[in-house]
């Protein structure tokens, strides 16, 4: 690890310093916060977006901005500072209120809470994996609409990180593949301060970073003074000089510097600096004014405004050249970063849904994605696959699919056995906008990329998961292969929806609104095994989209509903024959999206799932979120132990997914 500087700046910028008071004040005010790695990181923050960030305050979804990523969260008021001093919608009353309730400057950047913040950091590492992504999204997004003498995509992406963040495993994963894909126009400021919460890193992060970079295909620019301006200035110009790999630049800082009795150590890393030592601080750093005051002179040195819409502007008169001579890329481009779909889209759509209705085929629910993505892809070239290493199990390419190679060209990424790196890369893909990301892997191994998906949920971003080999239909892989809590773990994320689709049509549906939905994220729970097709009217495929259906109706009043989702909506339909057989009558109720049910209004839910009906949940997994819908006077067959290994048919008869222990519990349930 390159060791720290030994030393604070010999001379402070009053421009820097501006970053520091208002860190400093408003931690101080807050009562909590971390104003150290904003004073540490106040010179390479001053020197990269005074001379070489490309935007516009005015605009911040200018789509041919410079992205900037704070990947150590923690540091937010450096980032709050930074948009406040330069012009954006971000007053000093907002300052005031860091990390207070319903304010525009929470304890971490958040996306969509604060202008100009793309993303949402904190947990550490993601930022950086966002930024891959954010990058990785400019490079095709280039590669597809810039034409000779008409250069529409052409910007950075700078990252800020930390110890922590090159701590994270994320970090890794995301990094050899930036290296891979020779993202030259992605430059990150590593402050190598030393210092984490527990103190010097000295005791746990010894590795060689500048080697680790360099093994991944980076270009290293290292031993710069963090505090020195022109050092800084020359790191970034040499970085944006390189096109074909990707830039760290590492900067020995002093975390907290300025503040003299405590920079240097972990004491200012998560907590304010205290009255007395601010005082210090304003005293060594030659800061004399009070809290929250900025000299207007300050103010208008840092302000980007007008040469924010100087550069948008230029930017307008080339697209307008570049309309004129292709007209129809232009509109498309458009469209495109809008997150718009076609207009013809729910025609076409419409049509992906009767043609997988007229197939009537009996396939695995990873099959039927399989052919839905080939489907739409034809309608939407902004759908952008991948998977960790499974493309051949989970289903994920399809016959238009070519691989994304270093030059920017294809649509499917190879992502290598890196979940969680997978995920948070594709968070930055649908935060760039320009592309609709989905990426795969085994519904087990979700657990890997979890707090990534957690992510896009939190940010309401278009990402799809494709999740396959859904149950203990797996088979012989066996327990540490076959997911039990999964389904029921991901349905706890707020915002996320999470569908298990029982046969091609849900599945085809289910796909259709996770592409139509912009306010979230959505993860598709696909079987290996072959599951029958299952007839429907018209206005029951209607009804998939509202989360759960009543599929089959009791021949006269119900004794029982059956609510199941994916392969066991076949079992329930086997099951209500058998019950009938018995003299009783049961409905059948297919569920494939509790969120979405959840959102229907009462009098649909109850008419579905009547209150007064006793009713047999059906699902492969744990059971533990089926009693809200099963109530007192309910039952639920789950699985709430590890699987095992066998083939799937005979596991299915282990664990009592059958027709015939359906209706025993059906019974043992009505003789209460």
């Amino acid at each position: 690890m390159t060791q720290p500087a030994s030393r604070p700046p010999r001379t402070f910028s009053p421009l820097a310093n501006a970053l520091r008071a208002l860190a400093m004040d408003a931690v101080q005010l807050a009562k909590s916060g971390h104003p150290g790695a904003p004073m540490g990181m106040a010179e390479m923050a001053t020197v990269l977006w005074r001379k070489h960030l490309k935007h516009n305050p005015a605009n911040p979804q200018w789509c041919d901005r410079d992205r900037f990523v704070l990947s150590n969260g923690h540091a937010s008021m450096l980032l709050y500072a930074l948009l406040h001093l330069t012009g954006y919608d971000l007053s000093l009353d907002d300052l005031k209120r860091f990390r207070q309730l319903h304010s525009k400057t929470p304890g971490h950047p958040e996306y969509g809470e604060t202008p100009g913040v793309e993303t949402t950091t904190g947990p550490l590492g993601q930022g950086l994996a966002n930024a891959v992504g954010m990058a990785l999204a400019e490079k095709l997004l280039a590669r597809e609409f810039n034409r000779p003498g008409h250069t529409l995509v052409d910007h950075h992406t700078y990252v800020f990180v930390g110890d922590g963040c090159l701590m994270e495993g994320v970090s890794h994963e995301a990094c050899s593949l930036a290296g891979t894909w020779k993202l030259g126009k992605l430059i990150v400021l590593y402050d190598s301060n030393g210092i984490s919460i527990d103190g010097q890193v000295q005791g746990w992060f010894t590795e060689d970073t500048a080697a680790r970079f360099r093994a991944y295909g980076w270009q290293v620019i290292e031993a710069i003074d963090g505090h020195d301006m022109s050092a800084i200035d020359a790191a970034i110009t040499l970085a944006k000089a390189e096109t074909e790999r990707p830039s760290l630049i590492i900067c020995r800082t002093v975390i907290g510097a300025g503040a003299p009795h405590k920079q240097g150590t972990s004491e200012v890393h998560g907590a304010p600096l205290g009255e007395a030592e601010i005082a210090a601080a304003r005293e060594a750093i030659g800061w004399p004014y009070g809290p929250f005051e900025i000299p207007e002179e300050i103010y208008a040195q840092w302000d980007a405004r007008t040469a924010g819409r100087e550069r948008e502007a230029a930017w307008l008169e080339r697209f307008e050249s570049y309309r004129r001579a292709y007209p129809e890329l232009a509109d498309e481009f458009e469209r495109r970063v809008a997150g718009l779909l076609p207009l013809r889209w729910p025609d076409l759509a419409d049509e992906v849904i009767r043609a997988t209705v007229t197939r009537r085929e009996h396939i695995a629910t990873r099959k039927a994605s399989q052919n839905a993505i080939a489907a739409y892809a034809k309608i939407l070239p902004e759908i952008l696959g991948g998977s960790a290493d499974l493309t051949g199990s989970n289903l994920t390419d399809w016959p238009g699919a070519r691989p994304v190679t270093p030059e920017g060209e294809g649509n499917y990424l190879h992502y290598g056995v890196r979940e969680f790196g997978m995920v948070a890369i594709a968070n930055g893909i649908a935060l760039h906008r320009g592309h609709i990301p989905f990426t795969g892997t085994f519904l087990v191994f979700s657990d890997y990329a979890r707090n990534a998906i957690r992510m896009a949920a939190l940010m309401r971003q278009r990402q799809i998961f494709v999740l396959t080999h859904d149950s203990i239909g797996l088979g012989e892989d066996g327990p540490t292969h076959q997911p039990i809590e999964h389904a029921a773990s991901l349905r706890l994320i707020p915002n996320l929806d999470v569908w298990r689709p029982a046969d091609s049509v849900e599945t085809a549906v289910a796909w259709r609104l996770a592409l139509e939905r912009t306010d979230g994220p959505s993860a598709l729970l696909l079987s290996r095994q072959n599951l029958p097709f299952i007839e429907r009217s018209p206005q029951q495929i209607e009804a998939i989209g509202r989360g759960g259906y009543v599929l089959r109706e009791a021949e006269r009043t119900p004794d029982l509903i059956l609510i199941a989702t994916g392969s066991e909506v076949s079992l329930a339909l086997d099951a209500r024959g058998a019950l009938a057989q018995s003299g009783i009558a049961a409905t059948v109720v297919s569920m494939p999206c509790t969120r979405r049910f959840d959102q229907q209004p009462i009098e649909y839910r109850n008419a579905v799932l009547p209150p007064d009906v006793p009713k047999l949940a059906i699902e492969a997994g744990s059971g533990e979120g089926w009693w809200r819908y099963v109530g007192g006077h309910g039952d639920v067959l789950g699985i709430d132990r590890f699987g095992a290994s066998a083939p799937a048919p005979r596991l299915f008869e282990f664990f009592g997914f059958t027709v015939d222990h359906v209706v025993a519990r059906a019974k043992l349930l009505l003789s209460r």
